[in-house]
This record gives C-alpha cells, sequence and structure tokens, in this order.
C-alpha cells in the first residue's frame, strides 16, 4: 500500500471524519462505520484534503482533463481545494466547476459555479463517499447539457465497497452505465489492513470484535468484485 493511503486513514481520524460504532445509513444500513465528510473543517485540513484528491485524481488521469467537477454541495470545497493542490503540485491549471441546487436567475446567472463548462471539456468529478450513485445521476445530465463534453471518471475519497442497487458496488455500477472510469484515494479493506489490531493515537479502533461487525456488514451487504 501506498504511504499516502495509510496516511490519509489517520487524516480521515485525527479529523473525526471516520468513525466505528453503530450507525444508520441514508439507504437504512446499520453499519459499524461511518465517513462523514463535513468534519473537514478548517483551511489547513482541506488543504491537505485538496492534495489526497489530487494524487488521486493525478494517478487515475494524469493530467489530460480540462475540469473538476464537484457536485453540491460538500463536492463544492473539494473540487475548489483539489484544483488548487493539483495546479501546484503537477503545473496545470485545472479549472473547478460545481452545481447549484437550484438555477439562479439573476446576476451571475444559470446553474453551475466557478467555470463554465463547454465543448471539448474533458471533466473529472470528484465526490466524498458514493453509496448509491444517486448524485451522479443528478451530475451526468447536466454536464452533458452543457456541449460536447467528455465525463472520463469519477473519484471518491473512500469506496465503502457494498452493493449499490444491484450485487455490485455502487462505483462499479456507475462506470457501466456510463461507461467512466471510477477510483477512490482508499477502500475500506485498505482501511481495515491499517487499523485492525494496530494502535493509533492510543487505542485500537478495530480489534477484534469490531471485525467482526465489519465482516457480518459485509456478508450481508458487501459487493460482488
Amino acid at each position: 500500500m501506498e504511504a499516502y493511503k495509510e496516511e490519509f486513514i489517520h487524516f480521515m481520524i485525527d479529523c473525526g471524519v471516520l468513525q466505528f460504532g453503530d450507525f444508520v445509513t441514508k439507504s437504512g444500513r446499520n453499519t459499524p462505520f461511518f465517513i462523514n465528510t463535513g468534519f473537514y473543517r478548517t483551511g489547513s485540513q482541506l488543504e491537505r484534503l485538496g492534495g489526497y484528491y489530487a494524487r488521486a485524481v493525478h494517478d487515475a488521469f494524469g493530467t489530460d482533463f480540462d475540469v473538476l467537477f464537484g457536485p453540491a454541495y460538500k463536492g463544492i470545497p473539494l473540487s475548489v481545494a483539489a484544483s488548487m493542490v493539483f495546479s501546484k503540485e503537477y503545473g496545470k491549471d485545472i479549472r473547478y466547476s460545481s452545481n447549484r441546487k437550484e438555477v439562479k436567475d439573476h446576476g451571475d446567472t444559470g446553474i453551475l459555479l466557478g467555470s463554465p463548462i463547454k465543448d471539448g471539456d474533458r471533466v473529472v468529478i470528484i465526490e466524498d463517499v458514493t453509496t448509491a450513485g444517486t448524485s451522479i445521476e443528478e451530475t451526468y445530465p447536466i454536464l452533458k447539457a452543457c456541449g460536447n463534453v467528455e465525463v472520463l471518471g469519477l473519484v471518491v475519497s473512500v469506496d465503502r465497497m457494498e452493493r449499490g442497487k444491484s450485487e455490485k458496488s455502487a462505483l462499479s455500477e456507475i462506470s457501466e452505465k456510463y461507461g467512466m472510469k471510477t477510483t477512490q484515494i482508499v477502500n475500506m479493506e485498505e482501511v481495515v489492513e491499517v487499523l485492525y489490531q494496530r494502535e493509533y493515537q492510543g487505542q485500537i479502533l478495530i480489534d477484534e470484535a469490531r471485525k467482526k461487525q465489519i465482516d457480518a456488514y459485509y456478508e450481508t451487504y458487501g459487493a460482488s468484485r
């Protein structure tokens, strides 16, 4: 495993983003772990987060694209932070864009924030965590309505590796449905590998009991490979 992935897992814990306990997801599943990117709240945290996203984007797509698109609302700061670091680290001034939930009819009109998207643009979407692919169903038509736009792929922070609407993962479903590449900074298998029976900040977050809960969760909701 690349060192930056382990760093990112520890970074999520430090920020309170990755938590273990008893939670209920938006889809109604009882889960022993939860990822809440709303806990990235400071400038330094966003700068580091942007760096991890920029690395994942570069690993998957190089510099051969034009726009980083972050779906509203959580994707807005992600696209801004990642585009800033990407331009600095990889020497290409990438534009950022996001959508509004409602079309603005005065001033800077339209549905997009940041850069306009035009014919010929190659777009990479970045999101926090994708469980069912709902936001992509909303985002993809918006991008295609902008013109002859090529949506190259999607990058998320954590792949939960659980079923979407079928037996496959949400990322696999998105890849097949829209013909785009999907990737992540880390997946839950890597999270377990880093934390199982290993102390961090004075505690073991995934002990034997927690590991059994996670295994049981994936027996029920795990995606087929």
